[in-house]
């Protein structure tokens, strides 16, 4: 069975899924495409040997469409993802779910009542080898009982419009989805700090800044994020057990040996740090679409857990850091 699939946004990430289906995933084929910006949509198709509807609720409804890859700008995803559960669509949602809370609990709330197994949501750090590695060794128990995590998320440069908030919604929220992934405990409560900002940020834009969360079997983890740290795009995670600890290592593949010294290349984005994990997500999602399965990724119940989170981290933040309760 060939799944004939619609992606809604043409952007980098739409864009990215689209080549990722058509190079790397067998059975899938992109049919229709839609964006705000036509001619964007327009260019995406012509590689792509797409159709462009009119716009993404047209291409929801359109009979040469089997599934969904929602990749529009965040604001957008509430809308056609109630769609496309009315439309009765499997879907793949960029995260987050939703910009709100309470528009996550719709959603949640439509699917359940639509008969559940049609949104899967795109947290591809479940993919991603050295997070799946991470996993497989805390639940061997190879370092012993978990007691800290400590991990960090800096980009070359934060796009324009970023804000204090938006950092947590829409970067650390990936976190927010894989610290109780990785430990199979629920986060009962966060925190937010931030010091000193950079010089290079906007007066009243928090950067760097520390997440704090306790899950539920006692873990504390710590997130460091700096949307504007200029050397490059890092990812780290440290998780120390009783025995010892469990490390993300550099992905880069090539080290220069050059005057004296050794050196790698830290890559511009996040996108080729995770190819692998995009490629590998996208493979599952659509063989569960083609047998009718479950959805191996990231439910719209983890994306609405994960909002859930952030939301609680972001009254810490209007609230001198004190520490909230996440709420159930």
């Amino acid at each position: 069975m060939v799944v004939r699939i619609g992606v809604i946004g043409t952007g980098n990430m739409g864009a990215d899924h689209i080549r990722n289906l058509q190079r790397f995933v067998a059975g899938a084929a992109v049919t229709v495409v839609a964006d705000y910006d036509q001619a964007t949509a327009e260019a995406v198709a012509a590689e792509s040997g797409a159709r462009v509807a009119e716009n993404g609720h047209a291409l929801i409804a359109d009979p040469d469409v089997d599934a969904i890859i929602i990749a529009s700008h965040d604001s957008t995803h509430y809308e056609y993802a109630m769609s496309a559960i009315a439309a009765g669509k499997p879907t793949l949602c960029e995260k987050p779910l939703a910009p709100t809370l309470a528009e996550c609990e719709e959603i949640v709330a439509a699917e359940a009542a639509a008969g559940g197994n049609l949104l899967s949501l795109g947290f591809m750090r479940r993919f991603d080898p050295g997070h799946t590695e991470l996993k497989a060794a805390i639940d061997a128990g190879v370092i012993g009982p978990v007691l800290r995590i400590t991990g960090a998320s800096r980009n070359v440069v934060s796009y324009p419009g970023t804000t204090s908030e938006s950092m947590i919604t829409n970067s650390v929220i990936h976190e927010l989805d894989s610290i109780p992934w990785l430990l199979g405990s629920p986060v009962v409560e966060a925190a937010w700090l931030a010091g000193r900002a950079s010089s290079k940020v906007p007066a009243g834009v928090a950067d760097p800044s520390l997440t704090l969360l306790r899950t539920a079997d006692g873990v504390l983890t710590s997130v460091d994020m700096y949307a504007n740290a200029e050397y490059g795009y890092d990812l780290r995670c440290e998780v120390l057990g009783e025995k010892g600890t469990l490390s993300l290592t550099d992905p880069a593949l090539v080290a220069v040996d050059l005057g004296l010294k050794r050196s790698t290349s830290y890559p511009l984005d996040w996108r080729p740090r995770f190819a692998a994990a995009y490629r590998l997500e996208l493979g599952a999602w659509v063989s569960a679409v083609a047998a009718g399965a479950p959805t191996p990724l990231a439910t719209a119940v983890d994306g609405l857990a994960a909002s859930r989170v952030a939301d609680a981290v972001l009254t810490s933040m209007h609230e001198s850091g004190r520490w909230v309760t996440v709420a159930r």
